[in-house]
This record gives structure tokens, C-alpha cells and sequence, in this order.
């Protein structure tokens, strides 16, 4: 089973790469996926450009984590990279292999604002990282797809191509993007934040730094 974790990766940190270690030995997936978004369609324009954001995420990989690789399609087509489109062509690509994109219990709150929500569960099962503390309200539309879809067994998963909800406990890890690039652009380093080799190619490229 292949896992798909997009993101802005602006920039990529531990809080991505650790959550998404134990997501694939939990669940033994083959590999993660990492899939830079190009245009995200809820927020604001990432800081970096795609071509930074991927220079980053590279870096990050670069000690060659097992089953860790980058899916760049969504860098390279044009418009708001939404999941629905990307799920489609990893669909055409890999037939009925199981697919399983990775989501942050937040996002998976929102998920029915997302465009064309109801074709994911067509394309992919959800696994939704699961961080300790009391369990969120559902909204009614996500209450009843969890009701349908929950498996608490990860290897059911494996027997179908997709549609099935799978919960992941993670570890809490509070690291963000906005916090790094608010760090860097206070002059304060963000080391243990994130790789010391995204670390340096963010210096680098000179990236984050307050203007003037």
C-alpha cells in the first residue's frame, strides 16, 4: 500500500517527517509518498515557490529514509492542486493498487469543504493522524463517511483499493511552518525544528528573512 502526503512543505520539518514515519510502520506501508502542492486552494500562497519548496524537500530526504520518496505532479501541473485530480491520475498510473492519503486530524475536519470530497473515498482509503487528547465533534456529513468507512484494522485496508477511514496515533509533535518562518525571519535559528540540511539550504537560498 502506497501513502500520499501532500502539503506546502513551506517548509518541510520534523512534525512532517516523524508523523509520517510512524504513519507507514504503523500501517506497513511500501512507501510515502511526499507530494508538494503547487497552488493550495483553502490558504494563503506558500512563501517559497515551488521550486524552493522542492529544493527543501529534497534536502530533507536526502539521508534516504526507506520507502520515503517525492511525487511532483502537483508541482508540475498548472491551477489549485486539489487532491481530487491528484488521486485521479495516481489512479490511471497505478491501476487498483491500495492508495492511502495521509491527513492531520484538522484537515480531516474540513474534509467536506474540500473540492469534490465524496471522490476521494473512490481513489484512496484516509489514514488521519491521530495526536492525544479528547475527540473532536463531527460535522454531520464527516460523522456519517466515518460511520460507513471506519476499519480499526490496517490490514483490511490492504485487501481494497480504497474507501476505507483508518485512525493513526502519532506522536505530538507541536513544530509548524509558520512558527520556523517566523523564527527565521526574527533572526532566531530554528535548529531541532527541522533537518540541519533543510536548515542550510533555507539559508542558502535565503529564504524566510524579514525584508530589508
Amino acid at each position: 500500500m502506497i501513502g500520499l502526503y501532500g502539503g506546502t512543505f513551506d517548509p518541510v520539518h520534523y512534525g512532517h517527517l516523524r508523523t509520517a514515519l510512524e504513519v507507514k510502520e504503523a500501517v506497513g506501508l511500501a512507501e510515502v509518498r511526499f507530494i508538494p502542492c503547487r497552488e493550495p486552494p483553502h490558504r494563503r500562497a506558500p512563501a517559497a515557490s515551488p521550486e524552493q519548496r522542492l529544493a527543501l524537500l529534497r534536502a530533507a530526504l536526502a539521508d534516504g529514509e526507506p520507502g520515503f520518496r517525492i511525487d511532483t505532479r502537483e508541482l508540475e501541473r498548472p491551477g489549485p492542486s486539489y487532491t481530487a485530480d491528484t488521486l485521479m491520475s495516481l489512479r490511471e498510473e497505478l491501476g487498483e493498487a491500495p492508495l492511502a492519503l495521509i491527513v492531520g486530524l484538522d484537515a480531516f475536519l474540513e474534509l467536506h469543504h474540500w473540492h469534490r470530497w465524496r471522490e476521494l473515498f473512490e481513489r484512496a482509503h484516509l489514514l488521519v493522524m491521530q495526536r492525544p487528547g479528547p475527540e473532536p465533534e463531527l460535522p454531520a456529513e464527516l460523522d456519517a463517511a466515518l460511520r460507513q468507512r471506519f476499519s480499526a484494522d490496517p490490514a483490511a485496508l490492504r485487501r481494497h483499493p480504497a474507501g476505507c477511514i483508518h485512525f493513526v496515533p502519532v506522536t505530538q509533535l507541536a513544530i509548524s511552518a509558520t512558527q520556523i518562518r517566523a523564527a527565521i525571519a526574527a533572526g532566531a535559528s530554528p535548529r531541532y525544528l527541522l533537518p540541519d540540511s533543510v536548515w542550510r539550504a533555507i539559508r542558502e537560498l535565503g529564504l524566510y528573512r524579514a525584508p530589508g
